[in-house]
């Protein structure tokens, strides 16, 4: 009896040994991951891009064909990272789901908190960045309501009823 449970221990050992040292793979692959610009201090070639948590990404090179809403900034902090209203509008932008991100212009914090405003000219009320991510939901669903032709604004501090007015500017096209 315990002849057979050190040989079967000799044999997980072995098993385990021939595991380790020549089946399992142990080389380390390294990943980038650079951080997306989804919005601007500045416009043009003077532009310098902003990632979705805040950080300025000043060492980024943007693409003259890339259209990224603005900030309401004139000049990056110089601590190299958003705070207050404008952070939130930052990460109110990097929530935009990619489809819509070509529509928006800009972003704003106006009475009601963070407004994003689209090409188009509608105004978007999203309150803080809290929810972001639902609150885009709801107002990707407001855009593509068939039964909407036009409006001026959505109003989306409560994602889950999203209010809408006016009617003077048109839906942009579906994406």
């Amino acid at each position: 009896m315990r002849r057979r449970l050190l040989i079967g221990a000799l044999a997980v050992v072995a098993i385990a040994a021939v595991y380790v040292f020549l089946i399992r793979d142990t080389t380390a692959e390294p990943h980038l991951h650079a951080p997306r610009a989804t919005s601007t201090i500045g416009t043009g070639s003077e532009a310098i891009a902003v990632g979705p948590d805040g950080e300025i990404l000043a060492w980024l090179p943007l693409s003259e064909d890339l259209q990224l809403p603005s900030l309401s900034l004139s000049s990056p902090p110089k601590g190299g990272r958003l705070a207050g209203p404008v952070l939130q509008q930052a990460r109110v932008l990097g929530a935009a789901p990619a489809k819509l991100r070509p529509y928006l212009e800009s972003s704003y914090y106006g009475e009601s908190g963070v407004d994003v405003m689209l090409r188009s000219g509608i105004e978007l009320r999203f309150g803080d960045a809290s929810q972001a991510a639902t609150k885009w939901k709801a107002a990707a669903a407001v855009l593509a309501d068939p039964s909407i032709e036009a409006l001026d604004y959505v109003d989306l501090h409560a994602p889950g009823r999203p209010a809408i007015g006016g009617s003077g500017h048109t839906l942009p096209p579906p994406p």
